[in-house]
């Protein structure tokens, strides 16, 4: 399939990321703004996997995902998925679960760069910052 490649260990994260989203080209245009808004976070990890890129600070606080991967049929170009410890009630959010209790992700369908807009950088920076805690 298309973008399921695992990150190749000795490419930089730039070439991780694009190999990451080969043949989703809107995909790959939402998450540079997406990554932007992070980079402005201190002590951020950016993890290309074979699913999903996280964002980690002390814990992982968010993720993105190419939905046409793993569901093989369209939809968003993209979802950012984040982990709060509680529950936002934007009407925004496609679906909120808990994995556990005082953990809720949250995931938000993507489809264009203007997406990524105040709101969803304030939503990035209090999981940022919920990331960074020990308990």
């Amino acid at each position: 399939m298309t973008g399921m490649r695992a990150p190749d260990a000795g490419a930089s994260r730039q070439e991780a990321v694009d190999a990451f989203f080969g043949g989703y080209p809107l995909a790959a245009e939402i998450f540079a703004v997406l990554a932007a808004g992070v980079a402005g976070l201190a002590g951020v990890e950016t993890r290309v996997q074979t699913s999903q890129i996280g964002f980690v600070r002390a814990h992982p606080f968010a993720a993105a995902w190419v939905p046409a991967q793993h569901l093989g049929r369209p939809g968003a170009p993209l979802v950012l998925s984040v982990f709060l410890r509680r529950r936002d009630a934007s009407p925004r959010w496609k679906q909120v679960v808990a994995p556990r209790p005082g953990r809720f992700t949250h995931h938000l369908e993507l489809y264009a760069p203007a997406d990524v807009d105040a709101q969803v950088r304030d939503w990035l920076r209090e999981a940022w910052q919920e990331a960074g805690k020990t308990a």
